[in-house]
């Protein structure tokens, strides 16, 4: 797996540690070995401009996935497919006021939104009460099992920023 993870935020990051919960998260969802992803964390301006050009939603977000490939989570019996997952966008500053009104810090607000957005850049989404509760159950389920300490929202959490 190619995993690259850059930083434009201005803000101090552990992107070893980014890197290696994307490869674990990956890793779980039965991605193809091959497959790449980039994670980019940058500023508020830039996430904003984004989030307008490409969402059409005005002002900034926490988190915005560009997948590529439209790869989807491989299956137990068969082969996944190669490609490229996609781009992840995640504003530090934001995940910074996030992870401390979840009580729960950056790095765990940061560890949340990329496990979120690679579950949006393979298909999942949280538009319909069904899917919210899968996509939600499993995110849970992944920051468990890399050992997260954030309080991941539940399944009947309201997300509270809908912009991603």
């Amino acid at each position: 797996m190619t995993i690259e993870v850059l930083n434009e935020s201005g803000y101090d990051l552990d992107l070893d540690h980014l890197q290696k919960l994307a490869r674990f998260v990956m890793d779980s969802m039965r991605v193809h070995p091959q497959a790449e992803l980039c994670i980019k964390a940058v500023d508020e301006a830039t996430i904003a401009e984004l989030n307008e050009q490409w969402m059409e939603k005005e002002g900034p977000t926490d988190v915005l996935a560009f997948p590529m490939d439209e790869l989807r989570p491989g299956l137990v019996d068969e082969e996944p497919e190669e490609g490229v997952l996609g781009d992840l966008m995640i504003a530090p500053s934001i995940a910074e006021r996030q992870g401390e009104a979840s009580g729960h810090g950056l790095g765990a607000e940061l560890e949340l939104l990329t496990t979120h957005g690679i579950l949006h850049l393979l298909g999942y989404d949280h538009a319909e009460p069904d899917e919210h509760r899968e996509m939600f159950t499993l995110q849970a389920q992944l920051l468990r099992e890399f050992g997260s300490q954030a309080h991941a929202p539940s399944a009947d959490f309201a997300v509270g920023n809908p912009g991603h």
